[in-house]
């Protein structure tokens, strides 16, 4: 018995898990197995994602699919947006973006601001639903109010640009900024591209690195292919980095 509430502390202890996680990665995985068997909300959301993505444990997204329904049945509401993401992408089962978009607003509506920001992202596109940017952009003021940096950036440039609210740079500089520095690859290239239009060239590319080493393959493509045609020789010369930052990372989607 004392056995099991030792794992299960390791389990609720964000910290201890992560440290576990990279310690021992098999005896994290039967930790999160033993708590979620025995009913434990946390631990069957975690159980969900591990088995996404592999962690401690053979990948396996249909079973990841459904420990992300029993912890949503249990009122989780990550579990609940992690049904909308399996539902978007089709991870473990047949995607379906009006299904996805059903699991995000549930979570939305309770207040998670990954939801809001996800089912904002179908709202804007149309996914799913009839487009709708006015309240794609709502969502993404409500979120980013919360401090999601994600959000954060995309309201940036909403107000940049004017986009169905009335431009305000100065707004969408203070949004960039907050997101540059909650973490946001994309917030911080933002944030880089508004401070060298000022002439902080030199700040500007410590967030271009910044950038550079958190973002993803497609982030790095794209703003690889930007930075080719940026007004600034800083930028130009960066921009092979980025491109080979992607090829790195998708040689490493390959093994």
């Amino acid at each position: 018995m004392a056995d099991f509430r030792l794992r299960r502390e390791e389990v609720l202890d964000g910290e201890r898990f992560k440290s576990m996680l990279d310690e021992s990665p098999a005896r994290a995985a039967q930790a999160v197995l033993i708590a979620a068997r025995q009913g434990e909300v946390e631990a069957q959301a975690l159980l969900g994602q591990i088995l996404l993505d592999g962690q401690g444990i053979a990948q396996d997204q249909p079973l990841a699919l459904r420990w992300f329904e029993i912890a949503a049945r249990n009122g989780h509401l990550m579990a609940r947006n992690m049904l909308g993401r399996c539902h978007e992408h089709g991870w473990g089962c047949v995607a379906d973006a009006s299904v996805a978009a059903r699991h995000y607003r549930v979570a939305a509506e309770a207040g998670l601001d990954w939801a809001m920001y996800n089912y904002a992202n179908l709202l804007a596109t149309g996914r799913g639903m009839i487009q709708d940017p006015q309240q794609a952009l709502s969502l993404y003021r409500l979120a980013a109010d919360l401090g999601h940096a994600k959000s954060m950036n995309l309201l940036g440039r909403y107000l940049e640009d004017g986009r169905f609210c009335p431009a305000d740079p100065a707004a969408a500089f203070e949004w960039y900024r907050r997101s540059a520095e909650g973490g946001d690859f994309r917030g911080q290239f933002s944030y880089a591209a508004v401070l060298a239009s000022d002439g902080k060239i030199q700040e500007s590319l410590v967030w271009l690195h910044k950038a550079l080493t958190a973002g993803n393959l497609n982030f790095l493509r794209v703003s690889g292919e930007a930075l080719l045609h940026a007004p600034y020789p800083e930028f130009r010369a960066l921009a092979p980095c980025f491109q080979q930052r992607a090829v790195q990372l998708q040689s490493r989607a390959r093994v």
